[in-house]
């Protein structure tokens, strides 16, 4: 299977992956899943760290390889399902997560309760 997980759910297990579920601990481990970070991810991450929400000393990109993740550039394609994408959730990142998992039809791994309001599948 291949997933797209949500910024917190990347940081997590980087840091402290025993806040991840144990089964989505499970899917993240299963060596036939191919799991992405999204370029979404990456500008949350450096917009937030900019800004001074986020301190952090490492290059994402670099340590998602490191971990194993694959990454998902945001596509054109990927953002046309945000035109008409309810307003349930306002936080632009998942919302271009939610539209991602949408237009590939990749599941998106997070906790965020708002996610399960959409039509894409959550973990």
């Amino acid at each position: 299977m291949r997933i797209i997980i949500d910024t917190h759910i990347f940081l997590w297990s980087l840091a402290i992956p025993e806040k991840i579920a144990k089964h989505k601990l499970r899917e993240l481990e299963l060596p036939t899943n191919i799991i992405y970070v999204s370029s979404v991810t990456v500008a949350e991450i450096m917009i937030k760290s900019s800004i001074g929400k986020l301190q952090i000393d490492f290059d994402p990109v670099k340590l998602a390889l490191q971990s194993g993740f694959e990454l998902l550039d945001f596509t054109g394609r990927d953002a046309l399902p945000l035109k008409t994408l309810p307003f349930h959730h306002r936080d632009p990142f998942d919302r271009m997560l939610i539209s991602q998992s949408l237009t590939t039809k990749y599941p998106l791994m997070s906790d965020d309760r708002m996610i399960k309001q959409y039509e894409c599948t959550v973990i």
